[in-house]
């Protein structure tokens, strides 16, 4: 089990600020959606009932499906790849499942032992309702023993969004089990909730709505799960029968009230934890962090702030990228996937592109204020180079090299 020392509850004055908050945003998006239903109420409570799952998500084409019982909860996982080779697993984000390693299985399959796991509470795992069964403690426990039951000792994970806050957890307290963590659009877990304000369907108002009891269930399940159309914006872009099944997959998987509770139970309890980053030392596994350019949740801020507690870290930045850099642009993340597992990640851009460097200019300018020292600090730690990351930044009018 988990030793005291490692992970810390936030303040009192933190949690009354959540909770605060809570009230706030939830009184906000209750009046919003309110007007909205009085504007058209048919609409509002429109739903398509789906009772068949799309062929995607249960066909053998991607990997084997599987299932094993962890201390009475059921979890499925798809399996690809030889069993002899180093085992790699793929935790994915919310609102997600398996589906959505669908374009890395097949190329990881190639070189490793590939298990992309639907998390407690998603997809075709068990989905217990109590808030208690989403405490970290018992999350990384059975994601443990779920490593174990494949009978292997040591694997890599890959991690996206609430997936890569599970994999930055494990890696910090069973660091001798992971061999490397690759965090997809996922800080460090001090800077994960540090979410940027704006209109993304799960921005900080969002998050922090999330907390209260029932609501954030029903809000998810309006004019027919238009909270996925949301989501998954970049398969609705040029919509082919393919990518169309996919959104009808993340539908049929979170249709009824029960599939979001458990999900919403991680952001019921996850946001009162934080690593104990002053008595521990720095994480020493490698860690490589891949995050889109135009990522309307994740600043570059909180990915600078995240090299402080990591012994090496290496970024890599997708361009034209958003929250989902690997269904966006799976060939480049691919590679990097692959370069940082398998090949030198030492060999790396220095200067990046000049449509690069533009798009990053708004991302870089929340960050200017860490100055010399964060720069020197990432330089450090990635051998002082760091994929995607420029290499000048400007800094109180001066050019700082």
């Amino acid at each position: 089990m988990i030793t005291n020392d490692k992970i810390v509850q936030i303040s009192t004055w933190e949690i009354i600020k959540l909770h605060f908050l809570s009230f706030v945003y939830g009184l906000y998006l209750i009046v919003k959606r309110f007007l909205k239903w009085a504007w058209d109420p048919k609409k509002f409570f429109m739903m398509q009932q789906r009772d068949k799952p799309p062929p995607c998500l249960v066909d053998n084409n991607l990997g084997t499906h599987s299932y094993v019982k962890i201390k009475g909860v059921k979890f499925h996982y798809v399996e690809a790849g030889n069993k002899d080779k180093p085992l790699v697993l793929l935790l994915h984000g919310f609102p997600d499942c398996w589906l959505s390693w669908r374009e890395q299985i097949p190329c990881l399959s190639e070189h490793f032992r590939v298990v992309a796991i639907d998390l407690k509470g998603f997809g075709d795992s068990d989905k217990p309702s109590t808030k208690r069964s989403y405490r970290l403690e018992v999350l990384v426990e059975e994601l443990k023993q779920f490593i174990l039951s494949l009978g292997v000792k040591q694997c890599s994970i890959i991690g996206h969004d609430l997936g890569g806050l599970l994999g930055w957890y494990m890696v910090a307290l069973y660091e001798d089990m992971i061999y490397k963590f690759i965090a997809i659009s996922s800080p460090h877990p001090n800077f994960y909730w540090n979410r940027l304000p704006g209109d993304s369907v799960f921005d900080s108002k969002w998050i922090h709505f999330s907390r209260l009891p029932f609501l954030p269930e029903i809000d998810a399940l309006k004019e027919d799960l238009s909270i996925i159309n949301d989501t998954f914006q970049h398969l609705q872009v040029n919509q082919t029968s393919t990518e169309k099944n996919y959104v009808e997959a993340y539908k049929y998987s979170f249709s009824r009230k029960e599939d979001w509770t458990g999900a919403i139970n991680y952001y019921r309890n996850l946001p009162f934890t934080r690593l104990n980053t002053e008595s521990n030392e720095p994480i020493s596994t490698k860690v490589l962090l891949i995050i889109g350019n135009v990522d309307p949740l994740v600043s570059i801020e909180n990915i600078v702030q995240s090299s402080e507690y990591i012994e090496k870290l290496n970024v890599k930045v997708v361009s034209g990228a958003q929250h989902f850099p690997h269904q966006q642009k799976p060939d480049v993340v691919n590679k990097a996937i692959l370069k940082f597992l398998i090949g030198t990640t030492n060999t790396v851009e220095k200067t990046p592109t000049k449509s690069i460097m533009t798009s990053w200019w708004g991302s870089l300018s929340n960050t200017v204020k860490y100055g010399n020292h964060m720069i020197g600090t990432v330089q450090k730690k990635t051998s002082g180079v760091v994929n995607g990351l420029p290499s000048k930044v400007f800094y109180m009018g001066h050019t700082t090299n």
